[in-house]
């Protein structure tokens, strides 16, 4: 891979902008290239993010002459002590979450506009992993550990570039992204899929692809991985969705609707909903998966309904909404992502949510209950409650369970799946709020001293060799299975954001700041705190420090925020489905 030939700099509003009047910023808002907030979905309720303004008080004349020195800084963004872009949004669309939020407490702490000096390090390392096609980048490569045998981290995997994506498009570089998207695309619409005898469905995405040189004949071919060649022979379930979460993101920050709009993007979209919506016999709207389909691409014993799937898919299916065109055939998907979007979102809430209350409801379950007047739905057994759920379990606060299904809950915690579901506005503003106050309740747990943990508690002893099949790279504490991955904290940071508590954000990050680059920037670390580095964890893993520039930057401008994430729709929100009901769908 071949570096840039020169750094770059990042040049968000600086702090002159902040006394501006907001009709005057507003016209600015315009010219500045991604900023997340100009486009309006389909007609539905946009705004401009970077209009967001608090009156600052008078200052010292030695606080005027420091602001000064800060604003000559190439890397300067708003500091967000000054926005609280959740507050001054829901506020605005007259949503009653604002209330709430406004009780938050806030760092007193003045932040320093300074980057750390791992930033410049970070976008060095993420231009090294750009990967090439005939001339044009369209990823980058999972991983540039040359210590070790590359296997498939030398691909471009789907979910993984997307914190790159995420980084590219806040620093003005849209391009890259629409190459890759363009390039997704045409794997997904001219790949034959086929492990051994069998043949994948049209819309899957592939799981990663590698461009290949020929130097004999000066060409250049890619190979797509749609899961023949990955561990396990898993296909990947949440590809199609990440891609569709990103096209979003570009459409939102470029504000360019053309790409979305065109004949090949619309068949992709529809072909990536076409299979997921697609009827069976499940009476459930969750998708049913198997292990190993997600980021979670080991056996975990995630089979069935995993929460990080059930999340993505319902962001998906707002994302697709608000992109996809009435013509020909879609106006009737569109009424199918609707329909599916409101039994989504009604089971999700209710079954999938654990706090206090709810953990001692089921703690009281009655079994072998019949008809639909049944409370104990789905015939879960008291006693297969884990131990360590009741100290878990603070008086305040909860999460989304890892997994519903027959006689069965899964009562882990996955960052993935609760990040997603609070940008997503899955979750109500009252369990966003539960999930930040978990957090900070549960904070040795979750956080550690190296943020953050993928899933908790480890499995141990007998429950390990038969739920993970033995697999050595997933013992206690390690890879999936309680280990720590620093690429979470861009999901975390924009959660944080989300709900008005950028102050948690800002205090992960310093704690990723005090190790990563020093650590050589590894895919994850192991032990119940993070404290070590992973014993089979790549170095110069892209996503590790894509991660990093994409939570810094949504902090100093948190405008970006735009990108990732959805408002609660009004009619979702609305709907009020006795719980006994719910079997209808």
């Amino acid at each position: 891979m071949r570096a840039a030939a020169k750094m770059f700099t990042v040049t968000p509003l600086s702090l002159d902008v902040l006394t501006e009047p907001v009709d005057h910023v507003s016209r600015k808002a315009g010219e500045n290239g991604c900023n997340g907030s100009t486009l309006h979905d389909n007609g539905n309720t946009g705004f401009d993010f970077s209009i967001l303004r608090e009156v600052r008080p008078r200052r010292s004349d030695s606080e005027e002459r420091s602001l000064s020195d800060f604003a000559a800084s190439p890397r300067l963004g708003r500091p967000l002590e000054t926005v609280r872009s959740s507050d001054c949004l829901e506020g605005l669309l007259n949503s009653p979450s604002m209330r709430s939020t406004l009780d938050t407490p806030r760092s007193e702490r003045f932040p320093s506009f300074e980057p750390h000096p791992m930033f410049a390090e970070a976008w060095e390392l993420l231009r090294k992993s750009l990967v090439n096609f005939r001339g044009r980048p369209v990823g980058t490569i999972a991983a540039s550990d040359h210590a070790e045998e590359a296997l498939n981290y030398d691909q471009v995997f789907v979910r993984d570039f997307v914190p790159s994506a995420l980084a590219f498009l806040m620093n003005n570089e849209p391009e890259i992204v629409k190459n890759f998207l363009l390039k997704a695309l045409r794997l997904q619409s001219n790949w034959e899929k086929r492990i051994d005898n069998f043949t994948l469905g049209k819309g899957a995405m592939p799981a990663s692809f590698k461009v290949l040189h020929d130097p004999l004949h000066n060409k250049e071919k890619i190979m797509a991985d749609f899961g023949e060649s990955a561990i396990g022979r898993v296909a990947p379930v949440d590809s199609g969705f990440w891609w569709i979460i990103l096209l979003r993101a570009y459409t939102k920050c470029t504000g360019d609707q053309t790409l979305a709009e065109m004949p090949d993007c619309q068949r992709g979209i529809r072909l990536v909903l076409s299979l997921c919506l697609s009827e069976g016999f499940d009476t459930f709207p969750t998708l049913l998966c198997a292990d190993g389909c997600c980021m979670i691409d080991r056996r975990m014993g995630i089979y069935g309904y995993p929460i990080e799937i059930q999340a993505l898919f319902y962001m998906a299916l707002r994302c697709a909404k608000l992109m996809l065109k009435p013509e020909g055939d879609g106006k009737e998907l569109l009424e199918r992502v609707e329909k599916r979007l409101q039994a989504l979102n009604y089971h999700i809430r209710s079954y999938f949510w654990l706090d206090f209350q709810q953990l001692n409801n089921v703690y009281r379950y009655k079994t072998e209950e019949y008809s639909h007047t049944a409370v104990n739905k789905f015939n879960v057994i008291p006693d297969s409650i884990p131990d360590w759920v009741f100290d878990f379990m603070p008086m305040k606060g909860g999460y989304f369970i890892g997994n519903v299904s027959p006689a069965r809950m899964d009562f882990r915690w996955f960052c993935l799946g609760n990040c997603v579901a609070i940008l997503s506005s899955l979750a109500t503003h009252e369990q966003e709020m539960g999930i930040m106050d978990l957090l900070e309740e549960r904070w040795p747990d979750l956080i550690g001293e190296m943020p953050l943990k993928i899933a908790y508690p480890a499995l141990e002893g007998h429950e390990w060799r038969i739920v993970t099949g033995c697999d050595p790279k997933n013992t206690r504490w390690s890879y999936h299975n309680g280990g720590s991955w620093p690429v979470l904290i861009w999901l975390f940071t924009a959660a944080c954001i989300k709900t008005g508590r950028p102050h948690m954000a800002r205090k992960a990050i310093e704690l990723l700041e005090s190790r990563l680059s020093n650590d050589h920037w590894p895919e994850y670390y192991d032990g119940t705190s993070g404290r070590y580095i992973g014993k089979q964890a790549r170095k110069y893993q892209t996503w590790s420090i894509a991660g990093y520039l994409v939570a810094k930057m949504m902090l100093e401008d948190p405008s970006h925020l735009g990108m990732i994430s959805i408002e609660d729709d009004r009619k979702t929100k609305s709907l009020n489905i006795p719980r006994s009901a719910s079997s209808m769908f």
